[in-house]
């Protein structure tokens, strides 16, 4: 009895270490989960860190000769981007100063990514391989973008401290032996980080289709999107166990979210 009531109030043991926030606006999509971040963990401090790594990223890929190789690439990207950034501000005001770079690697990985502080990322490999449109460039970085407007980043080091900080409090409290850490270790895990990891992937892809929508893209192309990252990726790991939603998911979310963002769509062709 003693072990299960400790197991209960596990979570909101480790929770008193953090703070509770709101990153961004919920937007016509409806974002408003609220997010625990670690309390000696500031954004500022979040940025530094990706500033340097991804410094380090074009640092690495520019001493190989693979940085901003496509140039007609590189153009269409920051066109893309040009027509995003702008509406973050329906999210998130302050985020249109932030100090955006939009920089491309060759490479055969199908990947891209937003690092926080506005640092996007994108391998050539992505927009090759899939033979994406404008439109699903757009929902690609709109997602990303997202996930750097909710600084999913820095929950994603909260989380981190908040399960190392569970696991030893379960430890202690319930004297646990090396394999019972073990244990209380994949609690911890699966009981707090994959569903907000999954949370914050949903998250992600609705308020990047808001973004691309009041672009000017399409929102119909998300989910064009993700039937060819389903046919490129052949599966995916079962929903339950995965930080990612599965495919099938995914487009039924977005398909249902897509009434919600097509008039922000039809306003921004008339302007």
């Amino acid at each position: 009895m003693r072990s299960r009531l400790i197991l209960l109030l596990l979570p909101l043991l480790i929770l008193t270490g953090c703070q509770a926030v709101q990153t961004t606006q919920g937007g016509a999509v409806g974002v408003d989960r609220t997010q625990y971040m670690f309390g000696g963990l500031s954004s500022d401090e979040v940025d530094k860190m990706a500033a340097q790594s991804y410094a380090k990223q074009l640092a690495e890929a520019r001493s190989k000769g693979l940085l901003n190789t496509d140039k007609a690439m590189l153009n269409r990207l920051r066109r893309i981007s040009n027509h995003l950034i702008p509406q973050v501000t329906h999210f998130r005001p302050e985020a249109k100063n932030w100090n955006w770079e939009v920089n491309l690697i060759k490479s055969d990985q199908i990947n891209a990514s937003a690092a926080p502080g506005g640092k996007i990322l994108f391998y050539t490999g992505i927009v090759d391989k899939l033979k994406l449109t404008d439109a699903e460039i757009a929902q690609i970085m709109g997602h990303e973008i997202a996930h750097a407007l909710r600084e999913h980043g820095r929950e994603a080091i909260s989380r981190a401290y908040t399960s190392q900080m569970g696991t030893q409090i379960a430890g202690a409290l319930l004297g646990l032996g090396e394999g019972s850490m073990q244990v209380a270790d994949a609690a911890v895990q699966y009981g707090l980080m994959l569903p907000n990891s999954r949370s914050n992937e949903t998250e992600a892809d609705l308020i990047g289709m808001e973004l691309a929508a009041r672009a000017g893209y399409a929102p119909e192309a998300a989910v064009s999107l993700w039937q060819k990252m389903a046919s490129a990726s052949q599966g995916s790991p079962p929903q339950f166990l995965s930080t990612h939603p599965s495919t099938g998911g995914r487009i039924e979310t977005l398909r249902a979210t897509i009434p919600r963002v097509k008039p922000l769509y039809e306003s921004s062709a008339k302007r």
